[in-house]
């Protein structure tokens, strides 16, 4: 028999706790032995948690109890975590952990810690999609060159009203809300740090890149506006705030932010709440895995895939790996150093000549336009200009924005979206 204790006995681990009571006879035929919990730890005893284990408000219980073989961490937070995870782990039991910012701050010390007894996250990042599972086993044969996903929930679903429904983003943020998809203090999920925790994460895997979420592009869809969704539509592409790693040369790119993607390509028909993660490897090609990336039976489905595999003897590394990969080559690449196309959204003087100025402008920084759209504004002696560049280096574009900014003919804020084609 395996006992597990459970570190943080909320939505996730009260399905935990369940799912291994409800399904205990075929846990136990996949996994070749009987699981159960015997304790959880919460912060308050006196609410009700649905569950049928001992609970305890000492997280010490657990980590320290010499019954307990597994622990299994849902506590939330860095710090507090990973001083547990690091004491488990020395006292010579397993971990699994559904904790994505412990692993976007410790998961290299985790891995020299852990040596050789398992710890395993797939729960950490895109619920109980396997995406960890594919990169540590599935694609093992494979260079990767890039990894693109939609990785948060939440602003997959506001991003879908606003392209399907024409919502506006206050609006669809306050029904989030409501629904319970968007924290009271949403900036976790709409400013992209939840989905760079995860970035990171299979960025480790993948590359062996050692970033914490302060060394990355992160940018969230809080400027979004029904201009910018249409002029997508108008052009044949979908916007989704995307966590892309891709490796070029010796360098990887490792950024978050809303991006204009091909509307054919398949992530773009991703929807709602689900996430969804491609990657490609270099014999396979494109690989996409779908499914819910949050929720509490989804989440504690890969918690349990986990539990299971460390029952059967799975030795896997942390990261995937028990030599460096390439040699130790891969550097993060500086994000001003990255490449790709751009739109870009302003509001200029309605007379002749502005366009010549701006192209004018953009010509310094060798930027030359794709595509344009002009649009009405408000105000009559002002409109919209919208366009897409040809692809250029972020340097440049940021500096192009900084002195387009300064002309008398463009007024307000320049906003500016990234594409992926």
């Amino acid at each position: 028999m395996i006992k597990i204790g459970i570190l943080g006995v909320g939505t996730v681990g009260a399905s935990v706790a369940n799912i291994l009571e409800a399904n205990a006879d075929i846990i136990e035929a996949r996994a070749g032995k009987k699981i159960v919990v015997k304790s959880g730890i919460v912060k308050n005893l006196s609410k009700d948690r649905d569950v049928n284990i001992e609970l305890s408000d000492n997280p010490y219980d657990v980590v320290d109890d010499p019954e307990i073989d597994i622990v299994v961490e849902l506590m939330g937070g860095v710090e507090e975590p990973y001083k547990l995870v690091k004491k488990a782990l020395e006292n010579g039991k397993a971990v699994v952990t559904a904790n994505k910012a412990l692993l976007a701050y410790h998961r290299y010390e985790l891995q020299e810690i852990a040596g050789d007894i398992p710890l395993m996250y797939e729960a950490s990042t895109a619920g109980g999609i396997p995406i960890i599972g594919a990169l540590r086993n599935g694609l093992t044969a494979n260079h990767i060159e890039s990894i693109q996903g939609i990785m948060n929930g939440t602003t997959n679903y506001m991003l879908t009203k606003m392209i399907k429904e024409g919502a506006l983003y206050d609006e669809i943020l306050k029904e989030a809300q409501e629904l319970g998809y968007a924290e009271a203090d949403p900036t976790f999920d709409v400013g992209g740090f939840d989905a760079s925790h995860k970035l990171l994460i299979l960025a480790s895997l993948a590359y062996g890149i050692d970033a914490k979420p302060e060394d990355i592009l992160i940018e969230g869809i809080e400027n979004i506006t029904q201009t910018d969704v249409a002029f997508a539509k108008d052009f044949g592409y979908e916007i989704k705030l995307l966590g892309i790693a891709k490796k070029v040369e010796d360098g990887v790119e490792l950024r978050v932010h809303p991006t204009m993607i091909p509307a054919s390509s398949m992530i773009a028909k991703v929807d709602g709440v689900m996430n969804a993660v491609s990657v490609v490897g270099d014999r396979v090609g494109e690989t996409m895995y779908y499914g819910a990336g949050a929720g509490g039976d989804a989440t504690a489905s890969a918690v349990i895939a986990d539990i299971v595999d460390i029952v059967r003897g799975n030795t896997t590394p942390m990261l995937g790996y028990k030599k460096c990969l390439e040699g130790s080559a891969f550097e993060l690449l500086p994000e001003e150093d990255i490449v790709t196309n751009y739109y870009l959204r302003m509001e200029v003087d309605d007379k002749s000549g502005v366009l010549a100025k701006i192209t004018n402008e953009l010509e310094q920084f060798d930027i030359s336009i794709e595509s344009m759209l002009q649009k009405p504004h408000r105000n009559d002696e002002h409109v919209k200009l919208l366009f897409t560049t040809h692809s250029c280096q972020e340097l440049k574009i940021q500096a192009a924005m900084v002195e387009l900014r300064k002309l008398d003919c463009v007024h307000g804020n320049i906003a500016m979206m990234r594409i992926e084609k």
